[in-house]
């Protein structure tokens, strides 16, 4: 835009110095010529006048005459006399001079070099003399170089000053566009603090207020969905509590300890969801959380029920911690979708795989696989009677981490889903130790 503008101002300027300086070039010209015209014929009337005293006196009078006038001093002066050789310097053809004394009036005849300024004047006795005048082809143009000249730098300087004026308010507008547009790029890509100030011409200020006025109606809109799934999870510790009080009934065993265990672990993901779900869109940070911690933790999880189910399963991988740019609670929602899948839509007995790189994450199971994989693909739709999800969550995060998701036809023959990472985050040092997945 900035170049666009400059352009165009130097075209514009462009053509309005040439409009105007073109016929002032012209005009200055014809003064010049018309000044040296004029020059010759007050030469020569003050040559006339001369003629008219010494008229009788001789040549001698005559030639003292031509040279008390400048243009006689200067060799540019001729009186000429029918019958009488001519007095002064003459550059003009002797038919012009005839034909001026014929005619009996002045005119300008072309001369080598210049011109010649012819005036006939009457002497007494009806006798007729031309006065010749020469004017030099640089009298004639005296001035004129030093006054294109001039124009010519009155035309850059316009030019020049018109282009620079533009260049700095197309500076100023194209500035005030890259603030609009790194804003909004900001924003797009999640920094939701990003704001512009409001700058540049009236159109640009007012995009810059609309646009945070849309960002901060955008924040609200994402906390109120915030706090309404906030208040729909603690809707959630009723039924919970309720639970949670049927199984501190049940007798000591195995069974009744399993169901503390998951009234706990569920319970803790109630609070955990609460408390990020309360926590305003604008004031979260980028967090990093490592893959196989998050993969143990589960498995633990799953891996009671996997025994009760008498269901196989290995752990390929996980010696080394994978860190990936998505947050804990992200990521343990689509470790628990996939391994929630297996449980859920499989039947009892069948075996799983839980492969963990800094790849990615890949879940393979032995059972029928997925018969439409497009449509499993589509949020809330589910041909084996779930809520049709689990598949959109772990895409969300697959992309979170600039990966995508994965979802074939397992080695198994069952179904392969998960997701392959971009670009896992390099290990830092640990603060604490790091679990080891081992089967």
């Amino acid at each position: 835009m900035r170049n666009a503008l400059m352009r165009l101002s130097f075209a514009v300027t462009t053509m309005i110095a040439l409009a105007f300086l073109v016929p002032l070039a012209y005009v200055t010209n014809q003064i010049a010529h018309d000044r040296a015209l004029a020059e010759a014929q007050y030469q020569a009337d003050a040559m006339v006048a001369a003629l008219a005293s010494v008229s009788g006196n001789g040549s001698g009078a005559l030639d003292r005459a031509v040279a008390t006038v400048p243009a006689g001093q200067s060799g540019r002066l001729a009186v000429h006399l029918k019958g009488e050789p001519t007095v002064g310097t003459s550059h003009a053809a002797e038919s012009d001079v005839d034909r001026a004394a014929r005619q009996g009036r002045s005119a300008t005849v072309g001369a080598p070099g210049g011109v010649a300024y012819l005036q006939t004047v009457v002497l007494d006795g009806d006798r007729t003399a031309v006065v010749e005048v020469y004017v030099s082809d640089g009298d004639l143009s005296r001035g004129v170089g030093a006054a294109w000249l001039a124009l010519a730098a009155l035309a850059v300087v316009l030019v020049a000053g018109s282009t620079i004026l533009a260049d700095r308010l197309g500076a100023q507008i194209v500035r005030a566009t890259r603030r609009l547009a790194d804003g909004a790029r900001a924003f797009g890509d999640g920094d939701l603090h990003a704001r512009v100030d409001p700058d540049g011409p009236p159109e640009l200020r007012d995009a810059a207020r609309s646009f945070n006025r849309m960002a901060d109606q955008m924040v609200a809109f994402a906390d109120a969905e915030r706090e309404l799934a906030a208040d729909l999870s603690h809707r959630l510790r009723t039924p919970l509590t309720a639970l949670r009080l049927d199984a501190d009934a049940m007798p000591p065993g195995p069974i009744g300890e399993r169901m503390r265990q998951a009234f706990d672990a569920l319970d803790d993901e109630i609070e955990q969801i609460i408390t990020t779900a309360r926590r305003s869109a604008a004031d979260r940070v980028a967090e990093t959380t490592d893959l196989v911690e998050v993969v143990a933790d589960r498995l633990a999880f799953w891996s009671v029920l996997a025994e009760d189910q008498q269901r196989p399963w290995r752990v390929v991988g996980g010696q080394e911690p994978v860190f990936v740019p998505v947050s804990e609670s992200d990521l343990i929602s689509a470790v628990d979708c996939m391994l929630g899948n297996v449980f859920q839509h499989t039947p009892e007995g069948t075996g799983f795989e839980v492969h963990v790189s800094p790849r990615g994450l890949i879940v393979d199971d032995a059972g029928p696989g997925i018969a439409d994989p497009a449509k499993a693909l589509k949020r809330g739709s589910s041909g084996a009677g779930s809520t049709g999800l689990g598949l959109d969550i772990v895409r969300r995060v697959a992309e979170a981490t600039g990966g995508r998701l994965v979802l074939e036809r397992s080695p198994l023959r069952g179904a392969r889903v998960g997701f392959v990472l971009l670009e896992a985050e390099p290990a830092p040092p640990p603060l604490r130790p790091t679990r080891r997945i081992v089967r």
